[in-house]
């Protein structure tokens, strides 16, 4: 069941979100009553994503879960560019086609964020499949003397659009072509982007009025959300460096095209991910793959660290690298020399990779468990209570849900509505350590009022959607594994110790702890049976 605000919340907005074109918080308030159109800039399809690319991905999936927990109706908007330059040169190196790579990288950026809890867009369309569109928005430009052709390519000309920089807040006199601005002799300012570009060749060309070619990259976007959305609409989201060129370059095209009005009303930027100090990118050869980080930690760890800082803030994405031969730990120049000061064990890139550790990511893995484990216990002792007359519900508990929400509803306050879970989740573990020293007043209603709020909060964060007793046994295969432990072998020994507390043999009991202890494995004594994590 969803939660339904309360009266005297009516009056609340359902979200107030900081604007980029404003520069501060106000209310998300949509053209339609009751729906949200909503469009994010996807991925470029030559490569598989990496953690940047996650929380972009990430921020727009909260907002869509929160606005539809709030019954708001979302039309989810998000592209794939299956068309670009880095797409071409992709397919020249693995020797496919463009079309093929695009394919093969989309359907790794879907699986990659399935695992992390996104929800799939309800439209997502292709630059391939927009190409007519395209070129009539191109058409509409030039007609309105804002863009040009030259030798096959078409240029939209920036100088003849006065308000272009409001996004970014540059003037033209003082902008300089950006790294991702062509310079070319065809254009009549260095300023000036493509919307077409002329046919290569050996590369995938369309028809058009300007001859054969294909779409530059921020038309795409124009047409795409044109389509999808109509002119203008409700929330265009993206990462922080796409506000410039590539948002100003379509608030130009889009609202030179109409004439007037605005292209969408309300601009979210989340901040970067950043790796030694640097935002994590491909360009920077800095970046670690979604892949490679949830080969070695649950999915839903990643998606909580990415969660506990506040959007438009940066992640500082700490890294330790070991030596994969004797575990010592490596500095820079270490990693960047050959071999290893300790042991001498040669450090390619690649070793270290596998063997590279992220603190942060641990300490969310070990906060996730805590909560699953905290659900799986609640729900094991609420399965075992007995009713009675107690309906007083502790007050951090019945408050839990609201606290949230509004931590969400303030710009999206991800950091704030975790750290609002933090209380609550101490007062159930209170209560079922309570279980020992005799009933607490209210503990059968705390836990029913807990389990029946969580549920919302899960739906909201994207997070603990699983049976958590099957999460817990599969993190747990998954630390063993990565720690070369032989799961039956602890099972059994657990087992043996269970045995021997049964017989009151304390002595073999401690034995076995202490020897199960020096493996990594924590023994959690239960009143039939003992559990183990690590």
């Amino acid at each position: 069941m969803r939660h339904t605000a309360s009266p005297e919340m009516s009056t609340t907005p359902t979200l107030l979100l900081y604007d980029t074109m404003s520069g501060s918080k106000r209310p998300l308030e949509p053209i339609e009553p009751g729906h949200i159109g909503l469009y994010l800039c996807g991925p470029t399809v030559y490569d598989l994503s990496h953690v940047g690319h996650a929380r972009s991905a990430i921020c727009a999936d909260t907002v869509v879960r929160f606005l539809r927990e709030q019954d708001v109706r979302v039309t989810f908007v998000r592209n794939v560019t299956d068309i670009d330059d880095k797409i071409i040169k992709r397919a020249q190196v693995e020797g496919i086609s463009a079309g093929e790579v695009a394919a093969k990288y989309t359907a790794a950026y879907h699986e990659d964020l399935d695992s992390l809890g996104c929800l799939r867009p309800d439209v997502e369309p292709r630059v391939t499949g927009t190409i007519p569109e395209i070129i009539a928005l191109i058409e509409t430009l030039i007609a309105r003397g804002l863009a040009y052709e030259s030798a096959g390519d078409v240029y939209f000309r920036v100088a003849a659009y006065p308000a272009y920089g409001a996004l970014s807040k540059r003037s033209l006199d003082d902008m300089q072509a950006g790294a991702r601005v062509e310079v070319s002799e065809l254009k009549e300012n260095p300023l000036d982007f493509a919307l077409w570009k002329a046919e290569k060749p050996g590369e995938p060309a369309w028809p058009s009025p300007w001859g054969p070619g294909r779409p530059g990259w921020h038309i795409e976007c124009s047409a795409m959300s044109k389509v999808h959305l109509g002119e203008t609409f409700d929330l265009h989201a993206g990462g922080r460096d796409l506000i410039f060129p590539h948002h100003e370059n379509e608030i130009a095209q889009s609202q030179g095209a109409c004439g007037a009005g605005t292209f969408a009303r309300h601009w979210m930027h989340n901040g970067f991910v950043d790796f030694a100090g640097e935002k994590m990118s491909k360009s920077l050869g800095n970046f670690f793959t979604i892949r490679e980080v949830t080969a070695l930690y649950p999915p839903e760890a990643v998606r909580w660290f990415l969660l506990g800082v506040h959007y438009r803030s940066g992640i500082n994405f700490d890294v330790e690298v070991p030596c994969p031969a004797c575990a010592r730990a490596l500095d820079t120049e270490a990693q960047q020399g050959s071999a290893c000061p300790a042991c001498g064990a040669a450090l390619d890139r690649e070793r270290l990779r596998a063997h590279i550790r992220f603190p942060g990511l641990e300490e969310a893995d070990e906060r996730v468990a805590y909560v699953y484990d905290t659900l799986a216990r609640a729900r094991r002792a609420l399965a075992e209570s007995e009713d009675g007359p107690e309906n007083t519900v502790s007050a951090a508990v019945a408050g839990m849900l609201a606290a949230f929400t509004a931590a969400l509803r303030d710009d999206l306050n991800t950091a704030a509505a975790v750290a609002a879970l933090s209380e609550p989740l101490r007062e159930i573990n209170r209560l079922l350590e309570a279980k020992k020293k005799g009933a607490a007043a209210g503990r059968t209603a705390t836990l029913r009022r807990f389990l029946a709020d969580f549920p919302a909060v899960s739906r909201m964060l994207g997070l603990f959607a699983a049976d958590p007793e099957a999460w817990l046994l599969e993190r747990r295969a998954r630390k063993a594994a990565r720690l070369g432990l032989d799961v039956d072998d602890v099972e059994r020994k657990v087992a043996l110790r269970d045995e021997a507390r049964a017989k009151k043999d304390w002595k073999e009991a401690d034995r076995l702890r202490a020897e199960l202890s020096s493996i990594g494995v924590l023994v959690r004594d239960g009143v039939d049976r003992s559990t183990w994590t690590l």
